[in-house]
């Protein structure tokens, strides 16, 4: 079964968020909105978009973090009886022209997740981009393994049932470590992954809620936590790695 959905954490982007969904309607997805605690002006945004068809509103009564508004809403999604979930920012960042690619991949390959590597233009943030390098040999050291070619893009599609066995079983970040440590979690559990490059632009007035100390001072604690985690289930992982 492949019955697909769009999830999107919103906090704080009334601006952008009407086009992000009018782009994936337009594309037969239907959109889980996870409202993350929202000041009033984007939360009445939010219930206007969710009386259209097939835009569903789940609201937290207290800022969680993107990981957490994510994990929100893939879980409403499975609750719903959808069976993958395109994770997508709100801002406008990531490329929509690639949805239709991106699910027919998970389409055609429905037990893996399809994972978005970026192709940045001269928007990005340098410091953001200096620090992913770090990110991508940290990752490769905690995964044993160059499978997983950039953990910090957001643009994915999730197949929810292996997904959650995840999220309900470890302590995965809520805020801006989620992205890589989902990644690195399901590596270890031989979770197939496929890769399609894709564009991501920083608008110049878009909202950006990700704290350049803070959020990496956040992502190497998770690196930290998560080589410990790797040399404990090393045999474990080498062994569903190499098994016949």
């Amino acid at each position: 079964m492949h019955n697909p959905c769009a999830v999107i954490p919103v906090y704080n982007h009334e601006t952008a968020i009407a086009t992000v969904v009018d782009a994936l309607l337009a594309q037969g997805l239907p959109c889980i909105l996870v409202d993350d605690a929202s000041e009033p002006s984007c939360a009445r945004v939010l219930d206007t978009l969710a009386e259209r068809d097939r835009v569903f509103l789940v609201r937290l009564t207290a800022n969680q973090g993107k990981g957490g508004a994510v994990m929100t809403g893939l879980r409403e999604a499975s609750r719903l009886g959808f069976s993958h979930a395109l994770q997508v920012d709100a801002d406008g960042q990531h490329d929509l022209h690639d949805v239709a690619r991106f699910v027919e991949e998970s389409r055609a390959h429905p037990e893996a997740m399809i994972c978005g590597y970026p192709l940045f233009d001269e928007s990005v943030p340098k410091g953001r981009l200096y620090a992913r390098y770090l990110t991508h040999v940290m990752v490769w050291i905690n995964t044993l393994s160059l499978q997983i070619r950039d953990s910090m893009c957001g643009f994915r599609v999730y197949p929810l049932a292996p997904t959650l066995v995840v999220i309900d079983s470890a302590k995965v970040g809520k805020r801006m470590d989620f992205d890589s440590d989902i990644l690195v979690r399901l590596s270890w559990r031989n979770q197939p992954m496929r890769w399609l490059q894709t564009s991501v632009h920083y608008p110049l007035d878009g909202v950006s809620h990700f704290r350049l100390f803070h959020d990496n001072a956040l992502i190497s604690s998770m690196h930290t936590r998560l080589f410990f985690g790797m040399l404990l289930r090393m045999p474990v992982i080498l062994w569903r790695r190499w098994k016949p």
